[in-house]
């Protein structure tokens, strides 16, 4: 009883700081926003030219900040494309991929340790029967099957899904982090590059097209790459996870 009394006050406690951080930047973002000008592609590119001017005045700064709010955003259930394609029209795909496979990593082992302490009973009575045919899978090489699993694009599971999953298997943290965070790699490569390519393609235009935003090859690549890995997202399912 107190156990779920326990429970029940940490959900309420975490979906009150989500609420409270996502008005926060909900504010924010609107308070900087002119709703009146959504049509005018000419103010696109004033705030590009004051948000990259913004990053540059003080970058490790805002990488620290970022790193905070990716961290926070992945503990509160949030998901990670708004994230990474974020982190791409920032700071690039470079340094983005970097920050937010880092961030996201450190954000879903600490979703992963408070799910493992605090509701370990509730997902282990929703998931593990489910998945009950993996467990002595990933017993015999955690490592490897996590690696696999994230790689795969999480079999298509929604993200916040993806990062509590691995309790009713009880990997080891170190394996869940760098199994995570070598796995996010590919896939967050090609997001960053996605809002890279649509910072500099507001940068470099005139006016917009979607067409020209599509045909731009810094955003019709990356997605090629991207159904090439869920291509292979699907050969990893058939092999492993069969």
């Amino acid at each position: 009883m107190y156990r779920f009394k326990m429970d029940k006050n940490l959900k309420i406690a975490l979906g009150t700081i989500y609420l409270f951080i996502l008005i926060l930047f909900l504010y924010f973002l609107f308070s900087k926003f002119d709703v009146s000008r959504i049509n005018d592609f000419s103010y696109y590119k004033i705030l590009q030219g004051n948000i990259d001017q913004f990053i540059g005045q003080n970058i490790t700064l805002n990488l620290f900040l970022f790193f905070i709010f990716a961290i926070i955003w992945i503990m509160l259930l949030g998901f990670g494309t708004p994230i990474v394609l974020l982190s791409g029209i920032l700071f690039g795909k470079w340094i983005g991929t970097f920050i937010s496979t880092i961030s996201i990593s450190v954000g879903a082992l600490f979703l992963y340790i408070v799910a493992k302490f605090f509701f370990i009973d509730l997902v282990n009575s929703l998931l593990k029967d489910k998945f009950i045919k993996y467990i002595k899978r990933f017993q015999k090489n955690e490592f490897y099957y996590f690696f696999a699993f994230r790689i795969a694009g999480g079999l298509g599971m929604p993200f916040p899904l993806q990062n509590v999953l691995p309790v009713i298997f009880n990997i080891k943290n170190s394996n869940y982090f760098f199994a995570s965070f070598l796995g996010f790699i590919p896939h967050f490569f090609i997001w960053n590059s996605v809002g890279a390519g649509i910072n500099n393609f507001i940068k470099i235009s005139d006016n917009f097209s979607f067409m020209n935003l599509i045909l731009n090859k810094e955003i019709y690549f990356p997605i090629i790459i991207f159904l090439i890995l869920i291509l292979i997202s699907f050969i990893v399912k058939k092999i492993f996870f069969k």
